[in-house]
């Protein structure tokens, strides 16, 4: 599989994704043997955050995790906008931390801005940091205008990574966020990448270039989404399943490399942006 680093950490570009995960008390067993498989399968990162299921994301995934050694993960969480805080932060992370039955997080984001001012969040993450709470610190849903603002607070550019949503249906960020990010080496985490198994509207999975380049690589469509997304440096997936099947599915698309012809057909049904859009969040 494909490698990406961040954090300082060399990771392979599929991770796992759990929003919407632990919701369900009849599906908690299926969700599990999921996450596992997807470890079994070569996965080493997993995201969660405080908002799944108000905690039951991250209880669902501490579980998940116990039988493995914790150093072998890349653990990532989020700090929702009100607890982005001098006053609140730290008991959030402490509340995350035990739900996630661990003393550490290996990434913390921002999950999203709020009324905080971005410098009291980017300090007190520099502070939790220091604690050895968190290994390292980032944010999520950062347009271009924000990365910026970032960069020019003190400690703003220790950000390890910016997590935004980005499928073949939602390309805004290859027009400026993108290649800043390339610029500034700061790894982007594509949340939602097979577009919420296409409830996006744009129709990737029934597309007939998507389709006619799955059946020559032998690949679902999903897989062909994913190796889009994971096609340049830096970028790391993020799926969410909690089907077994599709979890193995999506860490085999990890060895699927798009040639330049598919690409450029992709590039032809889905075209570049040639101006700043919206920043697409769900």
């Amino acid at each position: 599989m494909q490698n990406v680093k961040i954090a300082g950490r060399t990771v392979p570009v599929i991770g796992i994704g759990t929003w919407h995960m632990g919701d369900r008390p009849a599906q908690r067993e299926t969700e599990i043997a999921a996450i596992q498989a997807g470890i079994a399968a070569g996965a080493r990162v997993i995201d969660t955050a405080e908002m799944y299921g108000s905690g039951r994301a991250e209880n669902l995934v501490g579980e998940a995790l116990q039988p493995y050694h914790r150093e072998d993960l890349f653990l990532i969480s989020k700090v929702l906008p009100e607890n982005a805080s001098r006053q609140r932060m730290a008991a959030s992370l402490e509340a995350s931390l035990q739900r996630l039955r661990t003393d550490y997080l290996d990434l913390y984001l921002y999950h999203w801005r709020g009324s905080v001012p971005l410098a009291e969040t980017v300090a007190e993450l520099q502070r939790l940091q220091q604690t050895g709470k968190i290994r390292a610190w980032g944010v999520s849903n950062f347009d271009i205008a924000d990365l910026k603002e970032l960069w020019q607070l003190p400690g703003g550019d220790q950000a390890a990574a910016n997590e935004d949503l980005y499928h073949l249906g939602s390309r805004g960020l290859d027009y400026a966020v993108l290649p800043w990010q390339a610029e500034h080496d700061l790894p982007l985490i594509a949340y939602s990448p097979i577009a919420q198994g296409d409830s996006w509207g744009q129709h990737l999975a029934t597309n007939a270039t998507v389709k006619q380049i799955a059946v020559a690589h032998q690949a679902t469509v999903y897989q062909v989404l994913l190796a889009w997304v994971i096609r340049q440096p830096q970028v790391l997936a993020i799926p969410q399943t909690s089907s077994v099947a599709h979890m193995e599915q999506n860490l085999a698309a990890g060895e699927l490399r798009l040639s330049t012809q598919e690409l450029a057909a992709l590039d032809q049904q889905f075209p570049r942006p040639t101006q700043k859009e919206r920043l697409d969040i769900i």
